[in-house]
């Protein structure tokens, strides 16, 4: 008798998760502001390029939107800058984890480290990571940005707060961020230059992006 009712338990379980499954549907969330309408100048800052991938690339990508430029400031500092916004819904692509797709592209990884930055009024943590591709070394700077302005510096972390979203509020967009600088020598300044220019567009970020 007690193996029946485990066994109906289950089955109701199963069923309550399909059921919620087929009914469940997340919603597409927009930008705020288009990101083609992202500033080309910003304080200190002007920007240099604005990149336009490939359609094989936005195939593999699937961004709703996304935004890739280079900035300059007055010292000659050049940063790279990557938005990809993910709106979530029916048929909305994924993020693709750097950890992967860098050392698919033939990055070596040299370093790693999870810090806090502050910035736009609030402390939050991204990854710091530095990569070698024959000569060239690059430092990367990124984070992950869920509903309610919520920075996440993990994949799995990025997924669990998706999950959690999607059962509260039907969203699972996201916002991968990625700040880059190619350098020579020492990479300390580099820190430095990123991080200000974090401090510099983070508002920016807020503005243009759903909260």
């Amino acid at each position: 008798m007690i193996k029946r009712w485990r066994f109906l338990v289950i089955y109701l379980l199963l069923a309550a998760v399909g059921l919620y499954i087929n009914i469940h549907k997340d919603i597409t969330v927009p930008a705020n502001i288009p990101l083609a309408d992202f500033p080309a100048t910003n304080g200190q800052w002007r920007q240099l390029t604005r990149g336009e991938f490939s359609k094989e690339v936005l195939e593999v990508l699937k961004p709703t939107d996304y935004l890739s430029a280079l900035y300059v400031n007055a010292r000659g500092e050049k940063v790279n800058l990557y938005l990809g916004y993910h709106g979530g819904g029916k048929g909305g692509g994924e993020i693709h984890s750097p950890k992967h797709c860098l050392p698919g592209g033939g990055w070596l990884k040299l370093s790693e480290r999870v810090v806090t930055l502050k910035a736009g009024g609030k402390e939050f943590p991204v990854v710091q990571a530095v990569y070698q591709k024959g000569g060239q070394k690059e430092l990367f700077v990124y984070w992950f940005r869920a509903p309610g302005d919520e920075v996440i510096a993990s994949e799995i972390g990025l997924k669990l707060a998706q999950i959690r979203s999607s059962i509260t509020s039907r969203r699972r967009d996201a916002t991968f961020v990625r700040i880059s600088i190619a350098f020579e020598g020492d990479v300390e300044g580099q820190f430095v230059a990123a991080n200000t220019f974090i401090q510099d567009f983070y508002p920016l970020f807020q503005k243009f992006l759903p909260s």
